[in-house]
């Protein structure tokens, strides 16, 4: 008796073990991720707009899965596949057992009996259809409602369903069918989709679209019959044709969809972009490409970033994407390129906000020489000096190189660095100089991000990372930009009016813009920025080969591009001035500096409180002159003479010999009288060489022999003669214009200048011998 109830207890224990055993086992049967299959990358503008997407990797139109099924889609589905699926637990026996008479019946399989849940194992699982998955379907269909609310069952099943050819999903199903979201079918698009998983391989838009249609009609009017849509509504719906074949898919900013195909591959990204925006920027560069045609400029690209959120409303970055043949495939907005001019504005904000200089401080804009490197103005012309607004406004490269060389070229590289400039990879002596002019390279995104840093700057907005994507986290940078400094650079790149390049009067509408444009060596790329309150707008025009163009210039391509981009946008008025950003100082009118001992001419401006550090007007200086004001004289050699003490604004000889010619008014100082005092001031400056132990290379003529160098000094006063001498030895004498050219052998020279009135300049040369140009 004992041995019999140990035996039944021991069948007792084994029971339970094995129903532990089943349980845990069903607890853990269904795996935690169901599906893993890979996706397609889609891309949509900021309210959901479809922008374009990629393949996914294994070649299926598959896009993400979605949270939701659209109501219409689903009642259908539900209609035509499982009519009882929010009733039952995820297994129907009455339809299965209906599903086996039938298949009895007809000696073969024409019912499966699956309820939606189990299709949804079926499609995860991917197994062949037998008597045992069919079990283990069973088994993890109820497994799945467990873990899974009916609706999340649904979003599943729709976004794994075929849909014929490589198309997987009720999202791309709809774009490639029918041209536009799942949540804007129509009742017959609707149907017709749900009963394309049944047999997408027999029944198919290209084929057996008889049996497709009797298919979609039939479902239609059980919906009617069942009171799920009306009378009206069905006959519509019947009265629908079916579409032919699959529609390709949007090709908006493609350039874009490829980035995030790189960046977020697989995944459904809501951009930043505009859609609308993003489609007007598409069709105006197409129309500006179609006339660059004609010159051989081949690629165009753009960039709109709202201001006031710091979210890029519209990304082109090319033009033809479909056209493989000249580099429109290359996303010129992350290409880095060579930035020509348009780091000036970033230069002068930089010096005014460090109180380098103020507004109008004079530059040097004479022929220079430095350590080999000679920069020279668009014009080949020289202005002497000029303010240095005038200078970033005008675009002069000369004034640029001369600030930058006060600014400290280290300085500004770390500045640019700041400001997102990612591609200045290399120490700025590197650079040099020429950064200022081309010498490095930026991407378009870099170089509109800083102006867009400006912008905010002036706006009273904390400064934040450019985005692309609608939901991104964007922390903080640490500020960079000082309002009153960006307000003063925007007031001067903003009132520029060329004529010769843009005639602003020829673009209609235009608004109140701060815009810089900006062209590199070699004619191979050309830029413009633009800045209002509300929007930054920045334009690339070339060849992606870098092929350079004849006329290829900033403000005669890129510069018109971007006023019509501004055009298509919104308009807004003008920045506010940040007042309390300035203190009031007395500036000289001449010099822009402020006003020193001996300024006459002086205004109340506002300037940045760094700029009271900065020098005061050294060009102003304290002179007696006869009463006929022909010379100069000192008060006790002129006698009973009467005598004018005056102010006199006095530039260096070499400014002055270039200012004078674009300012008559510009009065040189007078001679001293004979007997009657000598100069202090140098009246003599090399303009070349401009420093001593400057090197020269003679290049080798054609026919081998050395070449020749060129000598230049400017004197103040026009009718003087200079004497020159090489090495103590005379060579010849000048007068009106000071050049002499020279072969002198290779080393160490002396060159002196000798004036009428004993004035001596004397300089060092070192020359290397001849070069071969070849």
């Amino acid at each position: 008796m004992k041995a019999r109830f140990g035996n039944i207890s021991g069948r007792k224990k084994a029971v339970v073990c094995v129903t532990a055993l089943l349980l845990v086992w069903y607890a853990f049967c269904l795996p935690r991720r169901l599906f893993d299959a890979p996706f397609a990358t889609v891309v949509t503008d900021r309210h959901g707009e479809l922008l374009g997407a990629r393949i996914a990797a294994d070649g299926q139109w598959r896009f993400p899965p979605c949270d939701t099924v659209p109501p219409k889609f689903a009642a259908c589905l539900i209609e035509f596949e499982d009519r009882y699926f929010r009733r039952h637990p995820g297994v129907n026996p009455l339809a299965m057992g209906r599903a086996l008479l039938q298949n009895i019946r007809s000696k073969r399989v024409v019912s499966g009996g699956s309820t939606l849940t189990m299709q949804t194992i079926r499609l995860s699982r991917g197994k062949d259809r037998t008597l045992l998955e069919k079990c283990v379907e069973t088994v993890l269909a109820t497994r799945l409602e467990l873990r899974c609310s009916k609706d999340r069952i649904l979003a599943l099943y729709a976004s794994h369903a075929p849909f014929g050819g490589n198309v997987v999903g009720i999202d791309a199903a709809a774009w490639r069918y029918f041209g536009h979201a799942a949540g804007e079918l129509s009742w017959a698009e609707a149907a017709t989709l749900a009963v394309l998983p049944n047999a997408p391989a027999m029944i198919h838009f290209s084929r057996n679209r008889e049996a497709l249609l009797k298919k979609r009609n039939r479902l239609l009017m059980q919906l009617r019959h069942r009171g799920i849509i009306d009378e009206i509504d069905c006959e519509l719906a019947l009265s629908e044709p079916l579409p032919s074949e699959p529609l390709p898919l949007p090709q908006i900013a493609p350039h874009l969809v490829s980035y995030f195909f790189g960046q977020r591959p697989g995944m459904q990204t809501v951009s930043t972009v505009d859609r609308n925006i993003q489609v007007q920027l598409e069709s105006l560069l197409s129309r500006r490409h179609a006339e660059f045609a004609g010159q051989d400029i081949r690629n165009l690209a753009a960039v709109v970033i709202d201001v006031r959120t710091g979210r890029t409303i519209a990304y082109c970055g090319n033009v033809d994407f479909g056209d493989g043949k000249s580099g429109n495939q290359v996303d010129v907005i992350r290409s880095p390129r060579s930035t020509g001019s348009i780091l000036k504005p970033l230069l002068y904000c930089a010096a005014l906000q460090d109180g380098d200089i103020l507004p109008h401080t004079l530059l040097p804009d004479i022929p220079v020489n430095i350590n080999g490197f000679s920069p020279q103005n668009i014009s080949l012309q020289f202005d002497g000096a000029v303010p240095a607004s005038q200078a970033v406004a005008r675009s002069l490269n000369v004034p640029s190189v001369m600030l930058l060389r006060r600014y400290g070229v280290p300085k500004f590289h770390d500045f640019l660095r700041k400001a997102g400039l990612s591609t200045l990879s290399k120490p700025s002596s590197h650079y040099g100089l020429s950064l200022i002019l081309g010498g490095a390279e930026a991407t378009l995104w870099d170089v509109a991000s800083a102006y867009l840093d400006m912008a905010r700057a002036l706006c009273g907005l904390e400064r934040l990372p450019c985005s692309l994507v609608a939901d991104e986290h964007r922390e903080a940078l640490p500020p960079l930009f000082r309002p009153g400094a960006v307000w003063q650079t925007f007031e001067a790149i903003r009132k520029v009016n060329r004529p010769e390049e843009i005639d602003l009067k020829m673009i209609p509408s235009m608004q109140s813009v701060a815009w810089k444009t900006g062209t590199s060596y070699g004619f191979r790329d050309a830029w413009a920025v633009g800045v209002t309150p509300r929007y930054v707008v920045g334009v690339w025009v070339g060849n992606a080969s870098g092929e350079g163009r004849p006329g290829l210039l900033g403000a005669r391509t890129a510069g018109p591009v971007m006023f019509d981009i501004f055009n298509i946008l919104p308009a807004s008025g003008w920045f506010d001035n940040p007042e309390r950003e300035f203190v009031e100082a007395e500036i000289c009118r001449h010099s822009g500096q402020l006003k020193g001992r001996f300024c006459d001419d002086a205004d109340t401006v506002a300037i940045l409180p760094a700029g009271l550090k900065t020098q005061a007007c050294p060009y102003h200086i304290h002179v007696t002159l006869s009463a006929d004001e022909r010379f100069r004289v000192f008060e006790h050699c002129a006698g009973t003479e009467s005598i004018i003490n005056k102010n006199f604004f006095v530039l260096p000889p070499a400014w002055e010999w270039y200012y004078r010619q674009r300012h008559p008014e510009y009065r040189p100082l007078p001679p001293f009288k004979p007997g009657c005092g000598s100069d202090a001031l140098m009246p003599m400056q090399f303009i070349y060489p401009h420093s001593n132990n400057t090197a020269v290379t003679l290049p080798i003529q054609l026919d081998g022999s050395p070449g020749a160098v060129t000598f230049e000094l400017a004197h103040s006063h026009s009718d003087a003669t200079v004497f020159w001498h090489l090495d103590k030895e005379y060579i010849t004498a000048t007068r009106d214009f000071h050049k002499i050219t020279l072969t002198p052998s290779a080393g160490r020279h002396s060159l002196t200048a000798v004036d009428g009135e004993g004035n001596t300049l004397s300089i060092s040369v070192i020359v290397n011998g001849a070069m071969n140009n070849n």
